[in-house]
This record gives structure tokens, sequence and C-alpha cells, in this order.
């Protein structure tokens, strides 16, 4: 991983965060980098179509747009395995004064998962922002995915902060096929204790005892949502294992899960509950604001 901050002098903080992040690339087998010619900036299109299955017709992002946020400033990163772009990762600025990157998409080719290349990106991306003042990475992701759910929240620590409903409008792609854009915005705290433990490979502790945590949402025998209680100090709210095969195989419940997650995890969000972790086998623990 090379050209992270050349002409910056770096913080004990940063300096951590680049070894933090060169040993995850090195973990991962790939060499990062910032992008910045066309010809890389068009791959990442074309990386990117095959990622969410769009078509060249309907590219998730242009290669000229990406040329322009680079030429601003902003953040677009490229991950090689052997000469070969598996994944990339790009980013905007929030308004100056909020010191905060929005990170817009970030994808990896399916033949990598379980390398840890999409770890190993945002590690890059909290590497080459600390030193240019940014305490705080946001970005949005599927509530639904558990697997997004749990490498968010569990194993980068960020924390969910808004519930975002049909957020993007329609998406024509194999992904999100039909179904509501509903996202979660998270909060990626770059020097907070939780963040830089899982940046060191210590993912956020997840502990789950349902006999003493009301049970919001679950999943029924059925395989769809099933509304409990959410009364209780502590609640878990479910998701399903499989979201993306439902809305090929099931759009009909896919859409049930949309709606109930929409009303459960939303609306705890909404009444300023706290989203503590996620766990693997799909429980979102959430402790609630206890009311004055």
């Amino acid at each position: 991983m090379t050209d992270l901050i050349s002409d910056r002098r770096e913080s004990p903080a940063a300096e951590a965060a680049r070894a933090a992040a060169e040993a995850a690339a090195a973990r991962a087998g790939v060499d990062i980098r910032p992008l910045d010619s066309v010809g890389e900036l068009e791959a990442v299109r074309r990386l990117y179509e095959r990622i969410w299955r769009t078509g060249e017709n309907n590219p998730p992002v242009t290669a000229d747009l990406l040329r322009a946020m680079w030429k601003a400033g902003s953040y677009v990163s490229g991950a090689f395995d052997r000469g070969e772009m598996v994944g990339a990762c790009f980013g905007f600025f929030s308004p100056p004064a909020r010191a905060t990157l929005h990170s817009h998409i970030a994808g990896v080719l399916a033949r990598t998962q379980g390398r840890n290349v999409g770890f190993a990106l945002k590690l890059h991306q909290r590497a080459w922002a600390m030193p240019r003042g940014v305490g705080e990475v946001a970005w949005t992701y599927d509530p639904l995915i558990r697997r997004n759910a749990y490498f968010n929240i569990t194993k980068l620590a960020a924390d969910p902060a808004e519930y975002l409903p049909n957020f993007y409008g329609p998406m024509d792609d194999d992904i999100n096929r039909s179904d509501d854009t509903d996202r979660v915005l998270v909060r990626w705290r770059l020097e907070s204790p939780e963040v830089e433990a899982a940046c060191a490979g210590r993912p956020r502790p997840v502990e789950v005892t349902a006999a003493h945590m009301g049970v919001a949402l679950g999943v029924a025998p059925s395989g769809g949502p099933l509304s409990g209680r959410a009364d209780a100090p502590t609640v878990l709210v479910g998701v399903p294992a499989d979201i993306e095969t439902m809305r090929e195989k099931d759009p009909a419940r896919a859409a049930e899960w949309r709606k109930a997650l929409r009303e459960v995890l939303g609306g705890l969000l909404a009444e300023g509950a706290r989203v503590r972790g996620f766990d693997r086998a799909g429980w979102y623990i959430i402790d609630r604001r206890e009311k004055p």
C-alpha cells in the first residue's frame, strides 16, 4: 500500500492508522492505492458494474465523475490482486465544519470475499482521511443484509445513526431488484477506542442473551417477519438469513421484511435507541433510551 500521506506530517494516531491499514492489506494479499488516471477510474466503473450487475447503460458511477471528485481532493482507491483490480472505494467530503467524509460506494469481487479485502479498503480510507483532518466517515448500507450489518457494526465498530426509508429511490440492478432502497446511515468515529480496537483486529464484542432481552422482531417459522415486544430496556431485532435470494425467489415476503424492519428498527432509531452491536446469527442488539 503506497502513497497514503506522502506530503503530510502524521500524528501518532494517524501513524497507527497507517500501520493498521498496511497490515490489513498485507493479510488480504492486496495492494491498495489512491487512483487518479482516467484508465484506472474507468476500471472502477467496470468493476462496480460487475459487482452490482447493472449493465453498461446503468453504471453506479462514471469515470468522469470520479475524475472530478479526485481533482476536488476526494477519496478514490482501488485494491489490486497481482495487478487486477478486485475492489474499489470512493467518498466525498461533507461541509468543512463537520470534518466528515461520506463514503459513497465500496465493493469487492465475489471471488475475493472471505479474504478481508473490504476491511483493508476501509482501513486504507481511514488512514487516508485522518491526516486530512477528518474525524468521521459516514456511509449507508442496506440493514436487511446480514453480512453488511455485521461488517459495519461489529467488525468496523461503526454506529448506526439514522434510518432512511427508500433513500435512493428505485435502483435498477440485480442486488436491489424492485425492493425499496431503505438504508441505515452509520458514523465511523475514526479515533474512538472501539474503532481503534476494531482496526487492530479486535471487533466490537457482542453478547446475545435472548432470555434477558425482548425480541422486537424475529423470524417466523415461515421465514417471514414476526413482530414481538419492543418495551424491554434491551431488544433484539432480527433479519432473514439471505434477503437477496428472497428478493429473487419470493419478492412479496422480502417486501414484508422491508416494511417490518422499517417500522421496528426505524422506529427505535427515531426514538434515540442505540445499536450496541450485531450478532452473526442475524440480531441487532439495541439499547432503548430510557424515558425520563
